[in-house]
């Protein structure tokens, strides 16, 4: 397993859904390793993740729906395919802020990202990440965000020892009609689960 012989640790909290669209806060390249050890997805991410050293061969060999965001034709086909793994019962995960964040607050979550999940009346189920790390090192160090450059911070993160990693999520998924209400209630409850910990601490 790769996680083990980058020596980071995990711990799941909850039952990870085995359909529908699972949502999450995002806070690094990271995210994607932990999720998908922790069951088997698809993962929706950015065009440029497809080009990172090593996560990006990762992504693509998991069956990754990779979206460039300056093509509107590239985000209707990248629609159509989740809607369609939606519909067969292949469970889909995506970070609806659109970005990776340092962990202080949840960012608004993008409707369009619910879309396929309202077509196909998949369920939507919420999750959170959190992350730890021996020594003197917080979560914002772990976090890759803003104007960081990879290279770098992949390196740095290496150096790192005890990288813990904790997933949650939500007791149980719900179909929405709609995607602004779907969007907005959602990012609520991956608030929540940030707000009851993800920390190895938490129950």
């Amino acid at each position: 397993m790769v996680l083990a012989r980058l020596g980071f640790e995990m711990r799941v909290i909850g039952t990870p859904p085995m359909r529908g669209l699972v949502v999450s806060n995002h806070l690094s390249y990271l995210d994607i390793l932990f999720y998908g050890a922790a069951y088997p997805c698809v993962f929706v991410a950015k065009a440029e993740v497809r080009r990172w050293p090593m996560l990006g061969t990762l992504a693509a060999l998991g069956g990754t729906v990779f979206i460039d965001r300056s093509s509107a034709a590239s985000a209707a086909k990248a629609a159509a395919r989740v809607q369609e793994l939606l519909a067969a019962g292949v469970p889909v995960l995506v970070f609806p802020e659109g970005t990776s964040t340092d962990g202080a607050a949840v960012l608004r979550f993008y409707p369009s990202l619910f879309e396929p999940a309202v077509r196909a009346g998949a369920p939507v189920t919420a999750a959170a990440i959190g992350y730890s790390a021996c020594g003197q090192a917080t979560e914002r160090d772990l976090c890759y965000y803003g104007d960081i450059s990879f290279a770098p911070h992949l390196l740095q993160t290496l150096r790192l020892r005890g990288i813990r990693a904790t997933l949650r999520f939500a007791p149980a998924g719900v179909v929405y009609e709609n995607r602004k209400l779907a969007a907005a209630l959602a990012r609520e409850a991956v608030v929540e689960l940030r707000d009851a910990g993800v920390g190895l601490e938490a129950d």
